[in-house]
């Protein structure tokens, strides 16, 4: 079946209060369409703001709901989901895949970390409200008619234009020892170089959050960043999400999905934490110097980063140093800081789950 056209009143579907235009959930086949989010202001009082979403499927079998764009300068995620639309075909497909390539629409289009619309934040806006501002709306549509199909749902962010990470798999813990030995297994099977895990409900407005709460097996990425794509990354993610999709039994294992192999058995992600003496925050205005690279070991008191003062010239250099054994996780990335910028992440390394 070729994609449906979005906007035939016989495509459009109301999914929790929104219209879904060229989409039918439940319906087998490819269907390209979006969701209109209204909103009335000097520029959009005349139309719908458009989120871009797919559903691919062969009917019966399990469901995964892929998102990206979240952050509008997030671009590793939306690479690989666009790609995933033009190439997976309904035949190859056990079960649906549902996909949200551009999320926080009106972000993406701007290169925005946040809406230019109304300033949301989307992954601090779920559940959202479908009365409230476009981001509002779109957390709704994620959280109340998108995710309580879903078995899974993987979540692709990168450090946007503030920050770069270590390519990694990023879970919050729990909520219960059943929900975490899930997203153990399921992050092994995902294969990045990394998985970092934060404390439960880290961000209470979070798709992961959200997920958590509905009872859905939901993880996170975080793929580089810097406002860029970086080719080895990109290369990761693809090869994870698919591999992602073979754990879930939605895509047929394929080679060159799998992760790497070592002696006798698969790769064992690095697993870091991040824990409240991770950040390093600048108490100084100026010119940010990174002292160390991400993936670097690292040691309480080494010397992490300085700040050069730009209008007192009598001022020597600020020194700061890390708080806590671990590598480099996260880093800074515009030079230019102000008071209370985190310049570098330093998250300790903890014992890979037995699970």
């Amino acid at each position: 079946m070729g994609p449906l056209i979005a906007g035939s009143v016989e495509a459009q579907q109301r999914a929790r209060g929104h219209v879904l235009h060229g989409i039918e959930l439940g319906r087998p086949g490819k269907q390209l369409g979006f969701a209109g989010l209204s909103h009335s202001d000097n520029v959009h009082d005349n139309g719908l703001i458009p989120v871009p979403v797919a559903v691919i499927s062969s009917g019966t079998g399990p469901t995964a709901l892929l998102v990206a764009g979240t952050h509008g300068d997030e671009y590793e995620g939306q690479v690989v989901l666009h790609e995933l639309i033009r190439s997976l075909e309904p035949e190859e497909v056990n079960g649906t895949v549902i996909i949200v390539p551009a999320a926080n629409a009106p972000a993406v289009r701007a290169g925005t970390r946040v809406s230019p619309i109304d300033g949301g934040n989307l992954n601090r806006s779920y559940p959202g409200g479908e009365r409230g501002g476009p981001t509002d709306q779109v957390a709704d549509l994620i959280s109340g008619a998108l995710l309580p199909l879903a078995d899974v749902v993987i979540d692709l962010h990168s450090g946007g234009s503030n920050s770069t990470y270590l390519p990694s798999l990023f879970i919050y813990r729990g909520p219960d020892e059943q929900a975490w030995a899930r997203k153990v297994s399921a992050a092994r099977a995902m294969g990045l170089p990394y998985v970092m895990a934060v404390a439960p409900r880290l961000e209470p407005g979070s798709l992961s959050t959200a997920g958590d709460d509905a009872g859905v097996l939901t993880l996170s990425t975080e793929l580089g960043g810097g406002g860029t794509v970086h080719p080895g990354i990109l290369a990761d993610a693809r090869r994870g999400v698919l591999s992602l999709l073979a754990h879930a039994g939605i895509l047929p294992t394929q080679p060159g999905t799998e992760p790497p192999p070592s002696p006798g058995q698969a790769a064992e992600p690095v697993w870091l934490e991040l824990v409240a003496d991770s950040p390093v925050m600048t108490t100084t205005p100026g010119i940010f110097e990174p002292l160390v690279e991400l993936g670097q070991r690292v040691r309480a008191g080494d010397p992490v980063a300085r700040v050069h003062a730009i209008d007192d010239l009598t001022r020597a250099q600020e020194e700061y140093t890390a708080r806590v054994d671990g590598m480099v996780a996260i880093l800074r990335r515009p030079a230019m800081v102000a008071h209370g910028n985190y310049l570098v992440h330093i998250a300790p390394e903890i014992e890979a789950p037995r699970h």
